[in-house]
């Protein structure tokens, strides 16, 4: 399948454009999973400088006035008032403007990740264009989303709203995420959109893309801009009586040479790692099905390695392929420019504390490594609250990205090492977390404040333990570099003598 897949695209003549950023994104239904869990991952890729940070927004109380992405400098002048009564919620954010947060919960056990990019028909952006000034962007969503939205769909609702009167900044789309359901949100125009709730037995993957396609009026399975189809039809992008069936991907995304090489082969890659028998033709990109029931049931662990891959063990590995006409033809997922990637896991017959949970791996996701943050946790060891565009010695951040960037000036060599220190490190893990769930729901029933107290002795000892091993290993690489470069800058006399 792989090799099928791959052959198709060495003829394809387009490639990568070195300055495109991009994203992407994965959703599991609870039947599609192997522990009934709902599951979520999504990278998220701009530059490697843009060092993040882990936030804890307390509840709030009578509060008055509005939300300004401006005052924070972010990405335009977008407004919206602030919730009178504001839950708790967490977001990894821009160290810079502690905005864009990635990937948090809300105290009402309510999940967000946003954005994907997506790109829309430029026809139809002429009539319904993006308010790149005043409309709400992947900047805002989370800061105005999750302090008051108590379900999924109250989440997609509001999101749907404020994209109709105040307009979209640009294309994305969020993922929403309770006890119960599993939705994705995405923008058609300026002011259009619809979403999906994710079927349960079911998963779905899209990179850069408008993906989904079906959308049904007053089916409690979508939701949508009240006149998204007629205006469709009002532009020429959608006939009825000859294309049948409304899509709104068809009717509403850009689909041109650029998703042949970038966009179309993530999805290719994790549809064959999670549906091996699949046999699809690549060109037909817009064809590719949009939720398949995946031949095993999926773990966390199988979205960890979906996050890592760039098509490892072939002639296209963006990283280790020693052919230099293949190896960036078309774009991986993981990417060096990753600035963090995560998979969220949502099990609702555990207590919200642990059973809200948010893998993460700073960086790039091929050269990191995941750990656990519960929805429960209290605080970060020092460094997760600090950070700039700029390198220094205490950021969490670039505690990781230093290694990483040591490790890529010498791919094939430096990666063994780190990748067999993380696998490592992630199966022990996995053990210890496995043992740490079963005493806090067993303390949790007698007592929570001793229960929780323990959810935050194993997080922050994890956060360390994760951290002195980054240290050690970007030592250990660092020990390699200078051997080698001390073989390499020789400084040889006429007697061949250093």
């Amino acid at each position: 399948m792989k090799g099928k897949i791959l052959a198709s695209i060495v003829a394809m003549s387009a490639i990568l454009g070195t300055s495109s950023l991009a994203c992407t994104t994965i959703l599991v239904g609870d039947k599609a999973s192997n522990d009934g869990s709902m599951l979520v991952a999504r990278s998220a890729d701009s530059k490697a400088i843009k060092a993040q940070v882990f936030l804890i927004h307390p509840a709030t109380k009578n509060q008055t006035g509005m939300h300004s992405s401006k005052a924070h400098d972010g990405a335009n002048d977008f407004t919206y008032p602030l919730p009178k009564d504001g839950m708790r919620y967490t977001t990894i954010a821009n160290s810079h403007t502690k905005l864009h947060g990635a990937v948090g919960y809300n105290e009402a056990g309510v999940g967000l990740s946003g954005t994907e990019t997506i790109y829309a028909k430029d026809e139809l952006l002429k009539v319904d264009p993006y308010n790149e000034e005043t409309g709400i962007t992947e900047d805002d969503i989370p800061d105005v989303l999750l302090p008051r939205m108590k379900s999924a769909k109250e989440g997609v609702k509001l999101l749907g709203e404020i994209v109709e009167t105040k307009g979209a900044g640009e294309g994305f789309g969020v993922v929403f995420v309770d006890a119960n359901e599993l939705w994705y949100f995405e923008t058609g125009t300026g002011h259009k959109w619809i979403a999906s709730k994710i079927p349960q037995d079911e998963y779905f993957v899209t990179a850069n893309q408008g993906r989904l396609h079906a959308y049904k009026e007053n089916d409690p399975n979508f939701m949508g801009a009240k006149d998204v189809i007629k205006f469709a039809i009002d532009n020429k992008t959608y006939d009825p009586a000859k294309d049948g069936e409304f899509n709104f991907t068809k009717a509403y995304t850009r689909d041109d040479e650029r998703d042949m090489t970038y966009n179309y082969p993530r999805v290719c890659w994790v549809q064959s790692m999670f549906n091996p028998s699949l046999k699809q033709d690549f060109a037909d990109g817009q064809k590719f099905p949009v939720f398949l029931k995946p031949e095993k049931k999926l773990s966390v662990e199988d979205l960890k390695a979906a996050m890592r891959a760039h098509y490892d063990g072939t002639a296209f590995d963006n990283y280790a392929s020693k052919d230099e006409d293949k190896k960036n033809i078309y774009r991986a997922i993981s990417v060096f420019r990753t600035y963090e990637s995560h998979v969220m896991q949502v099990r609702p017959w555990l207590p919200k504390e642990i059973g809200r949970v948010t893998y993460v791996a700073l960086g790039m996701a091929d050269l990191s490594v995941y750990l656990p943050y519960y929805e429960g946790l209290d605080g970060f060891i020092k460094g997760y609250s600090d950070g700039s565009y700029d390198a220094d010695d205490t950021s969490i951040y670039w505690v990781y990205r230093k290694l990483q960037t040591l490790v890529m000036t010498d791919y094939e060599k430096y990666s063994p090492v780190v990748k067999e220190a993380y696998a490592k490190f992630e199966k022990e893990l996995a053990v210890k977390q496995a043992k740490f769930e079963d005493e806090y729901v067993k303390l949790y029933k007698k007592d929570k404040k001793k229960a929780d107290k323990l959810l935050n002795e194993f997080s922050q000892k994890t956060m360390q333990e994760a951290k002195d091993l980054t240290q050690e290993l970007t030592n250990k690489v660092f020990t390699m570099l200078t051997a080698d470069m001390d073989a390499k800058l020789k400084s040889l006399n006429k007697g061949k003598k250093d």
